[in-house]
């Protein structure tokens, strides 16, 4: 979540920044309400970038983060504030006997939703200065400020914390050492062990680590089974490697690791733990 100024701040910075000029008899002329009266176009403008920038913002993620197909049923969660979020689930009863005077066996639905708690709550406030940009430059630098937030640190920590989740919950218990001689024996042999319980119509993607992905791009066994690849993300549409059918998608190796310090010190961002792996692939 990257937050700019509060619109109190904002009109604060905007319609406000002269009274620290001014002297005290100004200020008793020209109330700090009337100022404010004034300005009702200002902060509806304020208000209208402010939505429009969030919504940039939203779609930056989704696209530029490696992980953001993971969003594409994010519509079918149910949010209303708080620390909890709840997602769907279905089961169904198999197939039954049909009877000719009975007819078909009745069969029930169970759809509910499953409450999770959302572990994370981060942030970060920057303040830019009217005196280096005037009101109409404002949008610029903050939309500016925004993106190269949301790129550097933002959309990397997403990338981290979601892989980091994933390979504790498959509870990793193999070690292998990346070779390019066989390295795409390794994958296919894992892969088939997920497509056996998936089925081949099942949606499958492989994000592998940037160096595990270069040597299986050299491996030796690449010409038989991999090819290009339509893959969609948010509104993205790009070409990737596929291995039988499998979207393979690289990922920088510092966001593929087993464990991560989400820091809370004033510098925060995050890093590898000590103790942390070296992930090399996910299916």
């Amino acid at each position: 979540m990257t937050v700019i100024r509060s619109e109190e701040e904002q009109h604060n910075e905007w319609n406000g920044e002269i009274t620290k000029q001014n002297t005290e008899s100004f200020r008793k002329e020209r109330p700090r309400e009337r100022r404010f009266s004034t300005s009702e176009g200002t902060l509806m403008n304020i208000k209208k970038f402010e939505k429009n920038l969030q919504n940039q913002l939203d779609r930056q993620a989704l696209d530029g983060a490696t992980s953001g197909w993971m969003e594409e049923n994010v519509s079918q969660a149910i949010y209303n504030g708080g620390n909890e979020i709840k997602l769907p689930k279905m089961s169904l009863q198999g197939l039954g006997s049909y009877d000719r005077d009975a007819g078909y066996s009745g069969g029930a639905v169970t759809y509910s939703y499953e409450t999770f708690a959302l572990t994370q709550d981060r942030g970060r406030r920057f303040r830019i200065d009217a005196i280096d940009v005037d009101e109409s430059g404002f949008g610029l630098a903050a939309a500016n400020v925004a993106a190269e937030f949301q790129r550097t640190q933002v959309i990397p920590e997403i990338d981290a914390y979601r892989y980091s989740k994933l390979a504790a919950a498959a509870e990793i218990k193999d070690t292998y050492t990346p070779d390019k001689a066989t390295v795409m024996s390794s994958l296919l042999a894992q892969l088939g062990e997920v497509r056996d319980i998936t089925g081949d119509e099942g949606d499958v993607v492989i994000v592998m680590s940037r160096p595990v992905y270069d040597k299986l791009m050299l491996s030796g066994e690449i010409s038989y089974a991999v090819e290009s690849t339509q893959f969609k993300q948010g509104e993205l549409e790009f070409t990737v490697k596929s291995i039988n059918g499998v979207p393979v998608i690289p990922v920088p190796s510092a966001r593929m690791k087993s464990e991560y310090d989400f820091k809370t010190d004033s510098a925060g961002g995050f890093a590898a733990k000590s103790s942390a792996k070296d992930i090399n692939w996910i299916i």
